[in-house]
């Protein structure tokens, strides 16, 4: 029996459509393929590339490879990328953070006590279009890193990048950062506002070449003070149109900024601030963050002092203990949300200005006096606002630990690297050894910081830090007579919030009273009061 002839096989028609999009996917795949950098080492995350070439919209893109040992580069697999590896001698080994952030220097002494911090042969890398580095780091941390050869690292790209940048077309050509692997370059450099994009390993930056010149204007650390604007050797400093942070401003926009939250206790603090500043003849805004606790009363009064008044919900520190000081302190991040302002001066309401501080307006984020060791003093900072940099900060406050629980322990390890500014801007009043009486106040101060007890707390006659020895090594009547001085020059109408409460009056006498018993050498038990505001009969 004949067998039955076969039937040809046929194909369905999903089964077509299959074939069509596999042959689709393989073309599309051969096609990226040949865009790929195809060493691993130089991008897990290719894509990178791709954001880089749509923003220059050019066939011609020059890149500088920085920290990286590979031998295949992305010309190899882009015909319109050009590369080159970014030679420059690593940092010496013995160079410690310490080195960078001595406890003090001598500020009167011209003399460049910084390390070296080698940079590239700048002028064997022009023309660049992208800066290609990897971030060098320990388990991808991104705060509170004091690693010298991570901010050399970050300096040669900021460098390169002030230094590089061609021009097309009758305007500057925008010049991007790329930083490969899982940790975050400096975000004291590179801000978050410049991410243009991030993707697995790699972030890609669009910076603000404005804010870098500052940058690479700085010492490498606060082993040298921030340059004086008008001895720096730039003229940046003195072009300030090419530095202006807002473009669409013919000045920037600055101003002075307090805070007050949790108590009225220092409502007269910041309108005894506020006057002193207006006494320096500031041309800058005086914007005040205020709480609910502080009462419309006060606010009428601290309007009337000079201040803007904002109204903002407080920050609990969540490393402080409960009814501590500082336990709500981190109130203060609120100042990096205005940002109606280029930059802001803040300052805390225990301090007053004695000479006009508009011209330190010029310095970078952050910007600041030494505290002691590596650590600034955050009474007074000069810093610039940011949506994405607060929230970054109220992200961070839960996992990045405070030295001391509050916010300068805080952000201290937040911004590691930072400016040192004259101790003559924020002039701690601290003094030791305590058996020095003098304690004069240097006429070249721009502002004093009233450690301790504060003058509106005491006489008008005398520091009354003086009675209790705890508190001696603030005493200084100099400085208590220039806080009186900016009380006295006051409107009387502001005087009222300076008073003294019967309660207050009645603990400065009790530790009177007990200075005079334990006949204190300092001798100030012994004078007359004669402060009209004190309730004694």
């Amino acid at each position: 029996m004949a067998s039955k002839p076969s039937k040809p096989k046929t194909f369905t028609f999903p089964f077509i459509l299959f074939l069509i999009a596999l042959l689709v996917f393989s073309i599309n795949y051969l096609k990226q393929a040949r865009n790929v950098i195809i060493h691993p080492k130089i991008a897990r995350n290719p894509s990178w590339f791709e954001v880089v070439a749509r923003e220059l919209r050019d066939e011609n893109i020059n890149i500088g490879i920085v920290n990286m040992d590979e031998t295949k580069t992305i010309s190899e697999v882009h015909a319109n990328a050009k590369t080159v590896k970014v030679h420059f001698d690593r940092v010496q080994a013995g160079i410690q953070w310490s080195d960078l952030f001595p406890t003090w220097i001598d500020e009167n002494s011209p003399k460049k006590t910084c390390p070296e911090l080698p940079m590239p042969k700048f002028e064997e890398y022009k023309d660049l279009d992208v800066v290609v580095a990897r971030v060098p780091c320990n388990e991808c941390e991104e705060s509170g890193l004091r690693d010298v050869f991570r901010l050399q690292l970050n300096l040669v790209v900021a460098n390169l990048l002030v230094r590089s940048g061609r021009k097309g077309h009758g305007v500057n050509r925008p010049i991007f950062a790329v930083f490969i692997g899982c940790c975050m370059p400096m975000w004291e450099i590179f801000r978050c506002d410049d991410l243009l994009w991030h993707g697995g390993n790699s972030r890609v930056y669009k910076p603000d070449l404005g804010r870098i010149k500052q940058k690479v204007l700085m010492p490498v650390g606060t082993c040298q003070l921030a340059p004086p604007f008008a001895q720096s050797g730039e003229e940046l400093w003195r072009r300030r149109s090419n530095i202006n942070l807002n473009p669409s401003l013919a000045e920037p926009k600055e101003a002075y900024v307090t805070v007050l939250h949790s108590s009225e206790a220092y409502v007269c603090g910041a309108i005894a601030l506020a006057q002193s500043i207006i006494q320096s003849n500031s041309t800058k805004d005086l914007v005040l963050l205020a709480d609910e606790h502080i009462t419309p009363t006060s606010i009428d009064g601290l309007r009337s002092a000079g201040w803007k008044i904002k109204r903002i919900q407080r920050i609990r520190s969540p490393q402080s203990k409960k009814n501590s000081y500082n336990e709500w302190n981190y109130s203060k991040l609120r100042i990096w949300r205005l940002q109606e302002y280029d930059k802001v001066m803040f300052i805390d309401s225990d301090l007053i200005v004695t000479k006009n501080l508009d011209e330190f307006f010029i310095f970078p984020q952050l910007s600041a006096a030494i505290n002691n060791r590596h650590i600034f003093n955050s009474g007074m900072m000069i810093i610039e606002p940011s949506k994405c940099t607060f929230k970054t900060l109220m992200k961070k406050r839960f996992v990045v630990e405070s030295y001391n629980g509050g916010d300068q322990g805080f952000l201290n390890e937040m911004f590691p690297w930072w400016h040192r500014l004259s101790a003559k801007l924020n002039f701690l009043k601290f003094y030791n050894p305590v058996h020095d009486h003098k304690r004069r106040v240097p006429n070249d101060v721009y502002a004093v910081h009233y450690l301790g007890l504060k003058p509106w707390m005491c006489y008008k006659d005398y520091d009354c830090n003086w009675d209790r020895l705890e508190y001696q090594q603030f005493a200084s009547d100099s400085a208590n007579e220039r806080w009186w001085q900016v009380y006295e020059a006051m409107p009387k109408k502001l005087r009222q919030f300076c008073s003294l409460t019967p309660k207050m009056d009645a603990r400065i006498q009790k530790y009177r009273q007990r200075a005079k018993n334990a006949s204190l050498p300092d001798g100030h038990w012994k004078i007359k009061v004669r402060d009209p505001r004190c309730h004694q009969k």
